[in-house]
């Protein structure tokens, strides 16, 4: 299959003399986000990636997709319907962007599919791991298939046939439904016509086949494939015409007035209840589904043609991935590799000892977060801590951080968790969280109404003698272990006196809801962060113009705040050398002549998500390097609260320099380059050496 292009449509040349706010001169936002999927399904199809992690990738296309619809094309549609919808830097009109996201979509879903047919599918069944079409049972497959569905499935059921006292019934969101067209009468007499059967969640989506019956191998069933092909079961005496999956998407952005509720916890409880059955926005079918049935299920989700998107295979192939985690093939994954324990906090050190003495970096995941947890646990047996202050935003129920924390209330200590409700998805693990929490006695915050509480921080109060010293933890992630073997991440832990006033008062402000505050070393959203970064960006630019050297990197998941790019582009006009590593959405347009072509963009796609929000500016000798949880969008930097904080002890910024920014524009195997029409192109090694940033540094930190 012929590839596609891996970007947005080439964008018109922009006018001679820029303006640089020029619609032309921008990226949509949506389709940026759209297009990072297709990095990802390139390394789904990827030969030289393990088979068994191929897959996974393709289960985070679906994933992803299925986000991408419920938060961004769910709140376009609502805007639009309501035409509410302002242009964004970029220009296009809701209507537009619509259409093109489509496109692109139907493009991804194209190639997804084809990657499942004609590329993993028959690798995977090469390696004994097949996915069995009911087509391709043998007899005693499918004697066992019927015995499991009689036993464990059909009592579960609940079909639904469609008549005026059965009318169309509610569709959870991302449910696995068929679609039944029935011939003949029921017992009452009437006429078959229409069924639904609704795959209740309680229900494996995926089913292993025993030793047993399985073809030599691991052969597995998706409970689609099972729901079809025993469907006559569920419909006796009715002969079945024909039966079809689909998927509903939902919007799943929950909507709280926080201003006018007075408990956010049980405003979004409420919503919460509801968001399984918000307004629908896309219509997964089979590609088998007749048109008649399409227009059925379009008129009752109040959908239109163009929300609905065929599928060549199984519409939950999301579910896929769930095998990864059941196979024992080390061969078909990634190495195993085992997070390094810096030796300045291996086990048994007195952390305040070390962290009293100098600042330590970890660079997860190839620096273990176990070091993090240590820290917690010390300061919750610590007798001289009097108060632990830190910030949940998503920190996942199995953390043992959670554990510490009311532990350390139950010692007496002054524990105060700020806990972000609104982490989309995370709100009912958050609400339970809490609920937790605030049981132990533990005061918990839900942070600022109308501002997300983004920031990663601790702060733990300790006396020593007769004074009290702080000591902090800072992050780019979220305190969540999992996620901290999967993303990349700095943290630094430091008992520098001014972050920890700057720590304490932002924590303050946090709780008491105190009045502005001035800080010494932070950076601080929504009020000096982007502030300071416009700032240092035209600092660089005076500099270039004055005739010395400029440059600026940094490294980021997403880049589309106007003013801050706008101020790039100024800065490149000026003569400053930009490199930036995005990961994911990008609405700046490089390698404009007269515009941005000292500014260069890539994306690097690899094992691990790249997580880390690093800074650097040259600074004409003095370079500053800021690590943070802003992204350089203007929800970061206007509607959150995040933090930036300083490498300041120079071999440690020497490292950050090195590991994640020089190392990532080196990367010449699982790099991507933006380009000025929009469209990205992997990097190649050239005459050069092969270098992986990622693997590069599982070499040298992880031997």
């Amino acid at each position: 299959m012929a590839r596609k292009p891996l970007s947005s449509p080439a964008v018109p040349a922009p006018p001679a003399v820029a303006d640089l706010a020029a619609p032309e001169l921008f990226f949509s936002r949506e389709l940026a986000a759209l297009e990072f999927n297709f990095r990802v399904l390139a390394m789904a199809r990827d030969a030289a990636v393990p088979l068994l992690e191929r897959l996974r990738y393709l289960s985070i296309v679906a994933n992803n997709l299925d986000e991408f619809f419920e938060v961004r094309v769910a709140m376009l549609k609502h805007h639009h319907a309501y035409g509410s919808a302002a242009p964004g830097p970029d220009g296009l009109a809701s209507g537009e962007l619509l259409s093109r996201i489509r496109q692109r979509v139907l493009d991804l879903v194209t190639e997804q599919y084809a990657t499942w047919q004609d590329e993993l599918g028959p690798q995977l069944e090469a390696e004994g791991i097949r996915f069995l079409t009911r087509d391709r049972w043998e007899p005693r497959q499918r004697r066992w298939l019927q015995g499991y569905f009689e036993q464990e499935v059909l009592p579960v059921l609940s079909p639904l046939g469609l008549d005026p006292a059965h009318p169309f019934p509610r569709i959870l969101n991302k449910t696995l439904n068929i679609a039944v067209v029935l011939k003949g009468r029921d017992a009452f007499g009437h006429e078959g016509h229409m069924a639904l059967v609704r795959a209740p969640r309680s229900l494996p989506r995926i089913i292993r086949l025993p030793a047993e019956v399985a073809g030599g191998g691991n052969d597995f069933v998706f409970l689609a494939e099972l729901l079809q092909a025993f469907v006559d079961l569920m419909f006796p005496g009715f002969k079945v015409v024909g039966s079809y999956q689909f998927r509903v998407t939902r919007n799943s952005e929950l909507i709280v007035e926080e201003a006018e509720v007075e408990n956010l916890a049980r405003a979004l409880s409420e919503e919460l209840v509801g968001r399984g059955y918000a307004r629908p926005v896309r219509l997964e079918i089979a590609n088998d589904c007749p048109r008649a049935i399409t227009q059925m299920l379009v008129g009752n989700f109040e959908l239109d043609a163009a929300d609905v998107y065929r599928c060549d295979g199984p519409v939950n192939i999301i579910r896929a991935g769930l095998v990864y985690d059941w196979l024992d093939r080390p061969d078909l994954k990634f190495p195993r590799f085992n997070p390094r324990i810096p030796a300045e906090v291996e086990p048994g050190k007195c952390m305040f000892d070390v962290i009293g003495q100098r600042d330590v970096l970890l660079h997860h995941p190839y620096e273990s977060f176990a070091a993090v947890v240590d820290l917690l646990r010390q300061a919750t047996a610590d007798p001289n801590v009097l108060a632990i202050k830190q910030t949940l935003y998503r920190a996942g129920e199995d953390t043992p951080l959670v554990d510490l924390l009311v532990e350390a209330a139950r010692n007496g200590k002054d524990v105060t968790v700020v806990i972000e409700l609104r982490a989309r998805f995370d709100e009912e693990a958050n609400i339970r969280l809490a609920t937790r929490l605030q049981e132990a006695g533990v005061q918990v915050v839900y942070g600022v109404v109308g501002y997300k509480t983004h920031a990663k921080m601790m702060l733990i109060v300790r006396r020593e003698g007769d004074a009290l010293r702080r000591y902090v933890h800072l992050s780019t992630g979220n305190y969540h272990q999992a996620n901290s073997r999967m993303y990349t991440d700095i943290g630094l832990m430091t008992a520098n006196a001014e972050i920890g006033e700057d720590l304490h008062k932002v924590f303050q402000q946090l709780s008491g809801l105190g009045p502005m505050i001035s800080l010494k070393r932070l950076l601080h959203s929504p009020f000096t962060l982007y502030k300071s970064v416009v700032e240092k960006i035209e600092r660089e630019t005076a500099h270039a113009r004055a005739g010395r050297p400029a440059r600026i990197v940094a490294k980021l998941n997403a880049l589309n705040e106007a003013h801050v790019i706008e101020a790039l582009y100024r800065a490149s006009q000026a003569g400053v050398e930009v490199d930036l590593i995005v990961r994911g959405a990008c609405t700046l347009r490089p390698g404009l002549p007269g515009v941005s072509e000292r500014i260069r963009v890539r994306s690097i796609v690899g094992r691990f998500l790249e997580h880390a929000r690093v800074y650097w500016f040259a600074n004409d000798g003095q370079p500053e390097l800021y690590c943070a949880s802003a992204d350089w969008m203007e929800r970061n930097l206007m509607r959150r609260i995040e933090v930036a904080f300083p490498i300041l002890d120079p071999p440690l910024a020497a490292r950050v320099f090195e590991e994640t920014l020089a190392n990532g524009l080196a990367d010449n195997t699982q790099a991507w380059l933006l380009g000025s029409d929009g469209r990205y192109t992997r990097a190649t090694p050239g005459g050069h050496p092969p270098h992986s940033a990622q693997q590069t540094l599982l070499n040298r930190i992880c031997g």
